[in-house]
């Protein structure tokens, strides 16, 4: 995931962009071609006011008052049924003969390749510099919150999802924007919501979900090997084709590819991440307890935040928003292709992601900071992350550009699969579409790496951030249908009719307990 409190915290890495002058030129004509539009667009999506002293983005608000809103109309589901989502994921109801191109768990990984990402390791460095240890709190109770997002979303994903001829599925905000509106005699503005939606998606792919994942694994690489002596300081173009050919390579066979690469990346990169974050605690074991007296002391005193107790609130509520993507819709995309006849079982999946890529990856950095004692040095950013975990490992930058790298690549990728499948939803469904999407794709992989193009990706953050203002419209006037899809769900589970399948998640192709 990818914004403008991120890039701020990998340029605090000094990651100077150590590019070929010809293509600094283009860089230049580019940026000065873009800038005016830019701005404006990023202007008016992050348009910020003053509380406090602090400025505070009025598109957070939004997220933060959707995912409050959903969380009191479904009665907290979040925490009702975590465990049941629990059992989801491990296949326990899992019928392999369903509708649908992924399990459960792939669907899961696919949507957590999409977030967990810089913004895990930089923004949170950010926020927790501006807003103190204070921000944790509210960093952690927004993505709490954001989990009824997500399984709202989510759920819808599936309910309106378009199975195709060839049994591959699209799915997402497009649709149920336009066949939800359609249902409701609105089908004229389910229709412009979901063109909105998806032209945003696309915009956002290219950019903040290629071009920037491509610019700052070419950085960090750079800076791992030598910095601007290095050999590949100049070679951004050939850092790109390789990646470019990887990223083909996954992406040229649609979601069951990126799925089979996605459930082995995102395990692997978090639990690298967790175990190092987990050594320096267990480094630093008498320092906890303090450590979580200045997370609940800083959340409601503002005690080392830049704007006090408001101060560390708003960049709490900034990094959960800006990580998790709770109400930008996108993660709806990748659900949608899960194998399953109950529409709502996925949206129980679903709430686990901002479980999993906020309250416990981001906490996780933000702990090891606060512990680490570099909070009261002037560095923040990558930079910040960086140096907590040298205190216990001197060799932590080549840990951190691997995890760079893993993040960049399996968000890519996931975000190759949402903006193909938002442009064949403009364009119709065919090999050749895919293809040519596939194909500038790749190619733009190569561009970000190869460019600085700090505008075109402004713009594109701006484009992320957009969509949740479609599909947030959407899910509030379709929430009563989730809600009874719930009701039902839960009806046929207590009347038996739905159960689990013998054997849980190891049984693929094993006898059904029943037959519904």
């Amino acid at each position: 995931m990818t914004n403008k409190t991120i890039r701020a915290g990998a340029t605090a890495l000094a990651l100077a962009s150590p590019l070929a002058a010809h293509a600094q030129g283009i860089d230049e004509q580019i940026n000065a071609l873009i800038s005016p539009v830019s701005n404006a667009v990023a202007g008016l999506v992050f348009y910020s006011v003053d509380v406090n002293g602090v400025a505070f983005p009025l598109i957070v608000g939004w997220l933060v008052l959707a995912a409050t809103v959903f969380s009191l109309y479904f009665g907290f589901v979040q925490f009702r049924r975590f465990w049941h989502a629990i059992e989801l994921v491990r296949g326990d109801y899992s019928n392999p003969n369903d509708a649908g191109e992924v399990s459960h768990f792939q669907a899961l990984a696919t949507a957590l390749s999409g977030t967990v990402g810089l913004g895990n390791i930089a923004g949170v460095a950010v926020a927790v510099s501006i807003g103190g240890p204070g921000a944790t709190f509210w960093m952690i109770l927004a993505g709490l919150m954001g989990m009824a997002s997500k399984f709202t979303e989510c759920t819808l994903g599936v309910k309106y999802r378009r199975e195709n001829p060839d049994g591959s599925i699209s799915g997402g905000p497009m649709y149920y924007l336009s066949r939800g509106f359609a249902e409701r005699g609105q089908g004229g503005l389910g229709k412009v919501l979901a063109v909105v939606f998806s032209i945003c998606c696309i915009g956002g792919a290219v950019g903040g979900g290629n071009m920037f994942q491509a610019n700052q694994a070419f950085q960090q690489f750079v800076n791992v090997t030598g910095g601007e002596a290095s050999w590949f300081a100049d070679k951004g173009w050939l850092f790109g084709l390789v990646l470019a050919v990887l990223v083909g390579m996954v992406i040229i066979g649609g979601i069951k590819s990126i799925a089979r690469v996605t459930e082995k990346i995102v395990p692997f990169m978090a639990v690298l991440y967790l175990i190092a974050g987990l050594i320096i605690i267990a480094f630093n074991i008498d320092k906890v307890g303090w450590a979580f007296g200045q997370i609940f002391a800083g959340a409601f005193t503002g005690e080392g935040a830049a704007g006090g107790f408001i101060g560390a609130l708003i960049q709490g509520f900034k990094r959960a928003a800006f990580s998790n993507e709770a109400g930008i819709g996108s993660a709806a995309i990748a659900h949608s292709a899960v194998r399953t006849k109950e529409p709502i079982t996925e949206g129980y999946v679903a709430l686990l992601e901002p479980f999993i890529d906020t309250v416990v990856i981001c906490t996780m950095t933000a702990l090891v900071i606060v512990i680490s004692g570099k909070l009261a040095t002037d560095l923040t950013g990558v930079e910040l992350t960086s140096a907590a975990f040298s205190t216990a490992f001197s060799w932590f930058p080549y840990v951190l550009a691997a995890a760079v790298l893993l993040f960049a690549f399996s968000t890519m990728i996931s975000w190759s699969y949402y903006g193909l499948k938002s442009w064949t939803y403009m364009v119709g469904e065919s090999r050749s579409m895919d293809l040519l999407f596939k194909f500038f794709f790749c190619c733009f992989v190569v561009l970000g790496a190869t460019m600085n193009l700090g505008p075109v990706i402004d713009f594109s953050d701006s484009m992320i951030f957009l969509m949740a203002i479609p599909n947030v419209i959407g899910l509030y006037f379709l929430m009563p249908i989730v809600k009874r899809e719930a009701e039902g769900y839960w009806k046929r589970i207590e009347s038996g009719e739905i159960r689990k399948y013998r054997g849980g998640r190891g049984a693929a192709a094993a006898q059904p307990a029943n037959t519904r």
